[in-house]
């Protein structure tokens, strides 16, 4: 019964967010990491003709690229493309513990994308119908809506995955995923985001 109040309550403030049309600014310039916070020794991260490329290191070590600024409430938009190697990426939703995974899960050994993946849990809930939405080769959309453990997602324009987390925390910053221990490489471009508190 809590859940289900729980869900009530956080699926209204969705309706009164998008009913207010949240401002969504560019989060990348498509020239450098301005208003990233570029790893020490950054092997992972480049921009080029606003494209951000994350990238394996030769030592497969893995990377999360933040965002400089912290959010609570908020929905972040972007383009993706996997271009090689086996992507397995996310956008981690205030810290490193929850995420909405990108491409092929290390646990599951299958593509995930659009799914909620929570530390301690795994994959409470799995996104509908990726593998008939999802184009691999080419640029998707992605639209995650995170109002405090309630986070909805759309994949290409169309949704795809509603979960609350009991685990969530109340403020930080928004991250894309390099994994560690993988060849990959991923595009992102078009990235922006609003707060919605």
């Amino acid at each position: 019964m809590k859940e289900i109040i729980a869900w009530a309550i956080a699926l209204l403030f969705t309706l009164t967010v998008y009913s207010q049309q949240p401002k969504l600014k560019s989060a990348f310039n498509g020239k450098n990491l301005s208003g990233w916070t570029e790893p020490t020794d950054n092997k992972w991260w480049s921009a080029e003709n606003g494209i951000l490329i994350g990238k394996s290191d030769p030592d497969k070590k893995g990377s999360i690229l933040w965002t400089k600024k912290e959010f609570k409430d908020f929905e972040f938009e972007t383009e993706f493309r996997y271009v090689e190697g086996t992507v397995d990426s996310g956008i981690f939703i205030r810290n490193d513990k929850q995420q909405i995974q990108l491409g092929i899960s290390g646990s599951l050994k299958r593509d995930m994308t659009a799914s909620p993946y929570i530390a301690g849990l795994g994959y409470p809930v799995e996104a509908q119908n990726i593998q008939e939405i999802l184009k691999p080769n080419n640029w998707n959309t992605m639209k995650v809506i995170a109002i405090a453990g309630y986070y909805e997602v759309w994949l290409n324009n169309i949704h795809v995955m509603s979960y609350t987390s009991d685990s969530f925390i109340e403020q930080g910053p928004i991250g894309l995923q390099v994994h560690p221990n993988n060849n990959m490489i991923i595009n992102f471009r078009n990235i922006k985001v609003a707060s919605v508190n």
